[in-house]
């Protein structure tokens, strides 16, 4: 018997009709379509005769079923497949492979995967079980062509109408580690690479979560035909963050203060998703600013004027020059004194040097320049600070559930902004704002990163929880108000179903 691992379990003995119908089909492969080697075919209906032939292989082969129509609430075929030239089936009601080398493909969600050898090829057939939809097969000596990738998409940030998103990482980023003695760190204006190898091709899908599309089929082909909603403004490749490149969109035209379900396809087959988020009020005024090569990480609304010349969003080619010339002189200043130190040469962890410090200052004084703006969520409007913060508040932020209370709410890092008191403002870079905005304060881990990555004589130092933290920070989210990486009461800044409870940079 062939070896062969399917993604779903064995299905109880197949009607020994059916098998007869199956395995004989070797014998008559000319009489049967051939499917192709790594290529999809698309069925509208399931052929006569039911059977496809298997081309044989020396190497094992990936056999994928995506249904492309109907729903999980309807009867779905089913999809069998033998890689034996066997006639002889035993008839064993109590069997769980249905015979030697037959095996039943499951589908989960609308997609089926198994894997075996096929040395003298096999074949597939489909069992209508009073099914009628659309579907497509994938056969592949390279991995499954259908597939559901467990990296997310990334919500960067939304405006009323707009949403700027990411597709889950494509490739890797190895950053060069400069050595001694030409011990170099990049420049504050710095130019980030390119990918080194092809980049894919990507297809972001957005619909109302009203449209239940997480409840259906989760397959390329399916979502692919779904209505959906939103207008491409730009798409670009970019260097977000250490996780490596991600395709970015700007999505323009949607509805205000309405919920949307996000999916990217990848090379049109491949699912990565869903992830939910929501459009801000229709008052809400700030303007989206992104694609800031000296601050890779910063996607998200800032209180700003709206953009020149009708533009959709800020970027380094309209973002005001007296915002980033001080943002780049305090980068140029602090790497001249980091420098000072013998990096490279001399060690001051044994986990980290001066490139990963100054990585971490940039995300620092990126998070604090580019103050974020965001508002209460429709579902929990009063989960956020009520009032001006004091600067001796402490606990803040670390608001969640408790033994006592376990069903209490992770209220947002959120502080209203008072306009009447421009010198209060977070960012003295950015200019005083003409409208009221609630603040989404910095992760304290933006600071706690930076202490750690950083030497001692450069003397930073970050609040505490016990002091003063929480009235400049977001406190407990990510890591534990006494520090416990991991441990804070979220575990993260966000997460896939649209919550944002501190601004990580």
């Amino acid at each position: 018997m062939t070896t062969a691992t399917s993604t779903t379990a064995r299905k109880p003995m197949l009607p020994l009709s059916l098998l007869l119908l199956l395995l004989p089909a070797l014998t008559f492969a000319q009489t049967r379509q051939e499917l192709s080697l790594n290529s999809v075919a698309f069925f509208n209906t399931i052929p006569n005769p039911p059977s496809f032939v298997i081309p044989g292989q020396g190497v094992p082969l990936t056999i994928t079923v995506a249904l492309c129509s109907g729903s999980s609430s309807q009867p779905m075929p089913r999809f069998i497949v033998t890689n034996s030239t066997n006639n002889a089936i035993e008839d064993d009601p109590t069997s769980t492979t249905g015979g030697p080398d037959v095996f039943e493909i499951g589908l989960d969600d609308g997609l089926g995967t198994w894997t075996g050898e096929f040395p003298s090829g096999g074949v597939l057939a489909v069992e209508e079980n009073g099914a009628q939809m659309t579907f497509e097969i994938g056969v592949s000596n390279d991995g499954p062509i259908h597939e559901h990738i467990t990296s997310l998409p990334l919500l960067g940030d939304t405006t009323s109408n707009q949403a700027l998103i990411f597709s889950h990482p494509f490739e890797s980023f190895d950053r060069p580690k400069p050595s001694y003695p030409n011990y170099t760190l990049p420049v504050a204006n710095q130019t980030l690479p390119s990918p080194t190898g092809n980049t894919p091709n990507f297809t972001l899908i957005l619909s109302p979560t009203s449209n239940n599309l997480a409840a259906r089929h989760q397959t390329g082909c399916f979502l692919s035909s779904q209505p959906k909603e939103g207008n491409i403004t730009s798409e670009t490749i970019w260097l977000k963050d250490q996780q490596g490149w991600r395709d970015q969109w700007l999505m323009g035209g949607l509805t205000p203060a309405t919920n949307y379900t996000a999916y990217v396809l990848q090379d049109t087959n491949k699912v990565s998703g869903p992830i939910f988020f929501a459009t801000k009020s229709a008052s809400f005024s700030c303007p989206l600013v992104h694609s800031l090569p000296y601050c890779p990480g910063i996607s998200y609304p800032i209180p700003l004027p709206a953009p020149p010349s009708a533009a959709p969003s800020y970027t380094t080619l309209n973002l005001p020059q007296n915002i980033t010339d001080p943002l780049l002189s305090y980068l140029t200043n602090f790497t001249t004194t980091l420098t000072t130190f013998a990096c490279g040469r001399d060690w001051y962890s044994p986990l980290v040097g001066c490139d990963d410090c100054q990585i971490a200052y940039r995300t620092w004084l990126c998070s604090i320049t580019f103050t974020r703006c965001s508002e209460p969520s429709p579902s929990n409007p009063n989960a956020f600070t009520t009032g001006t913060v004091e600067p001796t508040a402490t606990g803040l932020s670390a608001l969640g559930p408790s033994k006592k209370h376990p069903d209490q709410k992770v209220f947002s890092a959120l502080v209203p902004q008072d306009t009447a008191r421009p010198e209060a403002r977070r960012s003295p870079t950015l200019p005083p704002p003409s409208y009221a905005y609630d603040m989404l304060l910095p992760c304290i881990e933006t600071c706690t990163a930076m202490d750690r990555a950083c030497p001692a004589f450069l003397g930073i130092k970050c609040p505490t929880a016990q002091f003063n933290a929480a009235a400049s920070y977001g406190v407990g989210y990510v890591d534990s108000a006494d520090g416990d990486q991991g441990g804070g009461v979220t575990g993260n800044a966000a997460d896939q179903w649209g919550n944002v409870w501190c601004n990580p940079g």
